[in-house]
């Protein structure tokens, strides 16, 4: 994957982005600290990480443009799987699903002032190191579905592939499992060009382009059909993007 070359402009929208994404998780902050100190009052913590997202993104003119190919039911749930090229991924997840949902992510984020202390609570942190870890945020994750909370996991397992924008393989256990296990339907979603937006840690004016698939069903599948089921649907967008847009 080339680097696009930052110029003047460039360096000022990026200062633009950065200053807006600490204001306004700043000004909601008190208002999520209050929500996730009550268990009942969670679900409101997490609207109020959409209404960040909103924020943000509109006012940094990074219109989310989302292709719907099935429109989920808010009071549905579901295990939402993403490729994760880019450290927009997260923020982009926040602003398309509106449901009452928890990212199974990497503890190193509680080190993060602040915004680590919103995903302890929020979310589910998992040290994939350690299999006590595991095992602990493979439990929270099925008592979170048989709640009726949704779950968003990148199976990639973080920014790790070589080649960029081909998805790396093979894809972690844990969101299979855990559809397998509790019969959820899988979600899968194409972050179509956030690689492009934000590659590394610099930002870059555009439209981040989003596209919610058809759910995959896990019943009657092994793992690897599920796995490769998932694959394909959100490969294949990425690689008809690239080729329109080379």
């Amino acid at each position: 994957m080339s680097r696009r070359k930052a110029n003047l402009l460039d360096y000022l929208y990026n200062a633009w982005c950065v200053f807006w994404l600490v204001v306004v998780f700043l000004a909601l902050f008190p208002f999520i600290f209050i929500c996730i100190q009550v268990k009942s009052w969670n679900w409101l913590g997490t609207r109020l990480t959409n209404v960040w997202a909103d924020i943000f993104f509109f006012i940094t003119g990074l219109w989310v443009k989302t292709e719907y190919h099935f429109r989920p039911d808010k009071k549905g749930h579901y295990i939402f799987v993403a490729n994760h090229f880019s450290y927009l991924d997260v923020a982009v997840g926040m602003k398309v699903v509106r449901n009452y949902f928890s990212y199974m992510g990497k503890s190193s984020v509680k080190k993060v002032p602040l915004l680590g202390y919103m995903f302890a609570r929020l979310h589910i942190q998992v040290d994939r190191s350690d299999k006590n870890s595991r095992v602990k945020s493979f439990k929270r994750s099925m008592k979170a579905l048989a709640d009726g909370r949704s779950l968003f996991i990148m199976p990639e397992g973080g920014i790790l592939s070589e080649t960029i924008p081909v998805m790396k393989q093979p894809f972690k256990d844990g969101a299979f499992v855990l559809a397998m296990e509790s019969k959820t339907p899988i979600v899968p979603i194409t972050f179509v060009n956030l690689y492009r937006i934000m590659p590394g840690a610099f930002i870059f004016w555009d439209f981040p382009r989003v596209v919610i698939h058809e759910p995959v069903f896990p019943e009657g599948k092994t793992m690897d059909e599920l796995k490769q089921e998932v694959y394909t649907v959100i490969q294949t967008e990425i690689d008809a993007h690239r080729h329109h847009h080379p």
